[in-house]
């Protein structure tokens, strides 16, 4: 972080790391609250946090949901062989999709073909089915095979936490 911010602004850039890594309260207006918490106008809070993100420091400001509250209680990660020529290309047209919430290539593994992964939520085993069956379409013959791996338990999801830690 020191490299892409000011010596002046080093200890601003900390408190702000601190105070939004559980994430932003549910607020009309989070950037004013950050502002707020901060000491300084919403405009400087948020030229903060571009420089920050492009620099690296910062990858991505993102809502990230509770699906099962949301009604949302079925998922399977679709996991597919795609051609390599094609897979940027296709791998973009999936990630776009409304159901997927996440997509990403991985390097092919002895004994694991796949290397097109997409996330799919749905309010029923149904809908999921549906979700992959749209995507094995998209994909067309540039796929060669598929399989949905289905998750077991829900995994707590968290930010990075750099505040306190513990050895």
């Amino acid at each position: 972080m020191s490299d892409c911010i000011s010596p002046s602004d080093q200890a601003l850039a900390q408190r702000l790391v601190a105070l939004t890594e559980a994430g932003l309260p549910l607020v009309e207006d989070p950037w004013a609250w950050l502002a707020d918490e901060l000491e300084i106008e919403v405009d400087e809070a948020l030229t903060l946090l571009q420089r920050l993100q492009a620099a690296g420091a910062i990858r991505r400001i993102a809502a990230v949901p509770n699906h099962y509250r949301l009604g949302y209680r079925h998922n399977g990660m679709t996991v597919w062989d795609v051609d390599d020529a094609e897979i940027e290309r296709l791998g973009a047209l999936i990630g776009a999709q409304p159901f997927v919430s996440h997509c990403y290539r991985r390097p092919r593994q002895d004994g694991w073909r796949y290397n097109l992964f997409a996330m799919v939520h749905g309010r029923s085993a149904d809908y999921i089915e549906a979700y992959r069956n749209q995507i094995r379409a998209l994909l067309g013959t540039a796929c060669r095979a598929d399989e949905m791996l289905v998750s077991s338990r829900i995994l707590k999801k968290t930010g990075l936490r750099v505040g306190a830690r513990r050895y």
